[in-house]
C-alpha cells in the first residue's frame, strides 16, 4: 500500500469525528496501560509475539476519548531450529517494533450499564528494527533500522471497576515499512493487535455538584401593599381605614380639597359680591358644568374682628350669597352641600383679634369644599 493512501485515509477517518456538546462527564488525565498478543502479518516470517503498551489520555467529552500510546514488541523469525549462519540460527533473529499513536475512540455510552462499547481509530509512527543474516560477513547478524507511518483501527468494550477501568481491544494496524530485508517484496504490513488493559484516572474524583437550596420568597414587603386602596403604600399609610375615592393626602389621610375661589371676597362687614369676584365665581360654574359628578360644601368664612356670634352670622350669609349665584346660574342644588357658615374659627392668616389687625380680606372669604 503506498504511504501518502494510508495516510490520506488515516487523516480522513480522524476527520469525521466530531466531538459532541458539552456535558457532565469525568475529564480527569488518565494512565493507561495493556498487554496482550501480536498476531504478524505473514509476510514478515516472524512467529506471533506479546506486546505493551504504556499511555496517557482523558476523555474530550461524553463520547469521545483521545490517548497517546507507547507500544513495543520484539518478535523471532519463524524456523528457530534451522541453522542459516555459523553465527545464528534464524530463530534467534529479532524484528523489533515500537511506536508511538495519537488514538481517538468513539464511546456508546448508555445510562446504568458498566460495560460499553467504542470504536478507535489512531495514526503514528512505528518503528522497525530488524537484524537479518549478513554471512559471510564477520558482523553478521546485520541490522536495518527504519520508522514508518503506521495506523490503526480498531473496537472494543470499557469497563468501570470502580477505582480503574478496564480495557479488551481488537485492532489493526497498518504499518507502512517498505524497506524491510526479509519481506523485501513488500510495501507494508498488517497486524493484528488482541489487548487486555486498564485505566488509571488521576486526581480525586469530580464530585456531583450540590443543587442549591430554592431562595426563600421575599418577605411580605409594605411598600407593595395599600390594604384599603387609598393609593398610598402601607409603610406610610397612617390613616389605613381610609377609601378609594375619597381626596387622600401623602400620608394616606383625607384631606379637604377646595375650588380656589381666590379673589371672592367681601368687604368688611358685608355680605354682598363685589364685581370682581363675580367673575371668579363664573369660572367656578364652568368648572362645576365640566364636571357633573362633582359636589361641593359651600363654606363662608370671616376675619378675627368682632365677637364670635356676629362673625359666625356674617359668614353664614356670605355662604348663602355664593350658594344662590351658584344655583342661579345653572348648578343643580343636589351638587352643593351647605350653605355653612364657619365664622373666625379657621383664618387662613392669624391676626390680632383689635383694629386694625385683625382686618384681613384673605380670611374673609367663601369656598367650595369638593365632598
Amino acid at each position: 500500500m503506498n504511504k501518502k493512501l494510508l495516510c490520506a485515509a488515516l487523516l480522513s477517518g480522524l476527520a469525521v469525528a466530531q466531538t459532541a456538546s458539552a456535558q457532565d462527564f469525568d475529564d480527569r488525565w488518565y494512565l493507561t496501560t495493556s498487554a496482550g498478543f501480536n498476531i504478524q502479518d505473514g509476510s514478515r516470517g516472524t512467529r506471533p509475539a506479546p506486546f505493551g503498551t504504556l499511555g496517557f489520555g482523558k476523555f474530550i467529552s461524553d463520547k469521545w476519548s483521545l490517548d497517546g500510546e507507547f507500544n513495543y514488541q520484539n518478535p523471532h523469525f519463524e524456523n528457530q531450529d534451522i541453522i542459516r549462519t555459523p553465527f545464528a540460527r534464524a530463530g534467534d533473529l529479532n524484528w523489533s517494533q515500537y511506536g508511538v499513536s495519537i488514538d481517538l475512540r468513539r464511546h456508546f455510552i448508555a445510562e446504568g450499564r458498566n460495560w460499553n462499547p467504542y470504536v478507535l481509530a489512531g495514526l503514528g509512527y512505528q518503528r522497525s528494527e530488524e537484524e537479518f543474516d549478513a554471512f559471510p560477513s564477520v558482523n553478521s547478524p546485520g541490522q536495518r533500522e527504519d520508522g514508518n507511518l503506521a495506523g490503526k483501527i480498531g473496537l472494543g468494550l470499557q469497563g468501570d471497576l470502580g477505582r480503574v477501568g478496564i480495557r479488551t481491544e481488537l485492532a489493526y494496524r497498518l504499518d507502512a515499512d517498505d524497506s524491510s530485508v526479509n519481506a523485501a517484496d513488500e510495501s507494508w504490513f498488517g497486524d493484528v493487535l488482541a489487548s487486555v488493559g486498564f485505566i488509571v484516572p488521576l486526581g480525586p474524583e469530580p464530585s456531583e455538584p450540590v443543587a442549591e437550596a430554592p431562595a426563600p420568597p421575599p418577605a411580605p414587603n409594605c411598600a407593595d401593599k395599600d390594604s384599603d386602596g387609598d393609593g398610598v403604600n402601607d409603610c406610610i399609610d397612617k390613616c389605613p381605614n381610609s377609601q378609594a375615592g375619597e381626596a387622600i393626602g401623602p400620608d394616606g389621610c383625607k384631606v379637604q380639597i377646595s375650588i380656589d375661589l381666590k379673589g371672592v371676597n367681601f368687604d368688611f362687614d358685608k355680605a354682598t359680591l363685589r364685581p370682581d369676584a363675580v367673575s371668579i365665581l363664573n369660572e367656578a360654574v364652568e368648572i362645576l358644568k365640566r364636571y357633573p359628578d362633582l359636589r361641593v360644601e359651600v363654606a363662608g368664612h370671616t376675619d378675627l374682628c368682632g365677637n364670635d356670634g356676629y362673625n359666625q352670622s356674617l359668614s353664614q350669609r356670605r355662604s348663602d350669597t355664593v350658594y344662590n349665584y351658584l344655583t342661579s346660574n345653572g348648578i343643580d342644588a343636589g351638587r352643593l352641600a351647605g350653605p355653612n357658615g364657619y365664622g373666625e374659627s379657621r383664618p387662613l392668616v392669624a391676626t390680632g383679634q383689635t383694629l386694625p389687625e385683625c382686618k384681613n380680606e384673605t380670611n374673609r372669604r367663601t369656598e367650595l369644599n369638593v365632598q
